[in-house]
């Protein structure tokens, strides 16, 4: 990960490869060598995998930094753009609500931590800080049952691969331990994230999405896709404001996201072109 946002960086595939080095670039480009937390974030990442008889992906990451990092949940977006991310993993529905929610509002750690390409760390959402930062989705983080939640972004140099989202129940910052650990679970979830992206790596499970993604979270990433497409045509818009009006037509309307997209999909609502944006339609 890039120095400077007290983020670490792997050498190569170490981790995708069982790790064969266990060196990594701190903030200031030192390199510096910890076998046992490697050992123990591999070892959590491996057990997942072999609790669902599979190999090793992104989407045991997700899985295992509930327990290495004691939060309540975590999810996976995979994507260079955050607001067209695809939702790899989810570990519970308040994950998947405030993955979904960030989508929808436009704002949020998640979106932040893309953009920066460093780790957003809300401790408490009832602050005054995050209200101001994330006026809308805060609120509505709360309602989801999220008290704090901390994004990193998966990157490699120039290349970013998406953003491990994690959240607590109750208010509370990571402790110095928890934050080394996060790191070091992002980095790996960033590594295996390319790896199944590469054929010859031999990483993607058959049946499944990229990185061990689940066949409902692929559809459901699909579905947003799909719709979005649909809306170029309809409106005669760019495909980034055909995003951008299915967005604001979820939340609006107070919908989810990807109900009004299995709308859209299945031609039970069809948004009108309208210069001024206006959120008619027709059922």
């Amino acid at each position: 990960m890039r120095p400077g946002h007290g983020q670490l960086c792997w050498r190569g595939s170490a981790i995708a490869r069982g790790l064969g080095a266990a060196a990594w670039l701190g903030p200031l480009g030192v390199e510096v060598t910890d076998v046992g937390r490697l050992g123990r974030v591999w070892g959590l990442v491996a057990e997942q995998a072999a609790g669902r008889g599979g190999q090793v992906s992104a989407a045991d990451v997700c899985a295992a930094v509930v327990v290495g990092v004691q939060v309540t949940g975590a999810w996976l977006s995979a994507a260079p753009d955050a607001q067209a991310g695809h939702l790899m993993q989810v570990t519970d529905e308040v994950s998947r609500r405030l993955a979904e929610l960030q989508l929808t509002l436009g704002e949020g750690p998640l979106l932040d931590a893309s953009a920066s390409g460093g780790p957003v760390l809300a401790s408490d959402l009832a602050d005054s800080e995050s209200g101001t930062r994330w006026p809308a989705f805060t609120p509505a983080a709360g309602r989801a049952g999220a008290a704090a939640v901390f994004a990193f972004p998966l990157v490699v140099g120039a290349i970013r691969a998406g953003v491990l989202g994690l959240y607590r129940d109750r208010p509370g910052a990571l402790s110095d331990f928890q934050l080394g650990d996060a790191l070091v679970f992002a980095d790996t979830a960033t590594i295996l994230l390319l790896d199944a992206q590469d054929p010859a790596a031999g990483g993607i499970v058959p049946g499944a999405g990229p990185g061990g993604q689940p066949a409902g979270l692929a559809s459901y990433g699909a579905e947003i896709d799909q719709a979005t497409g649909m809306l170029t045509e309809q409106l005669g818009v760019s495909v980034t404001d055909a995003f951008a009006r299915l967005r604001a037509y979820a939340y609006v309307n107070d919908l989810q996201l990807g109900d009004v997209a299995r709308d859209i999909v299945a031609r039970r609502l069809r948004l009108i072109p309208d210069p001024d944006l206006s959120l008619r339609d027709e059922k």
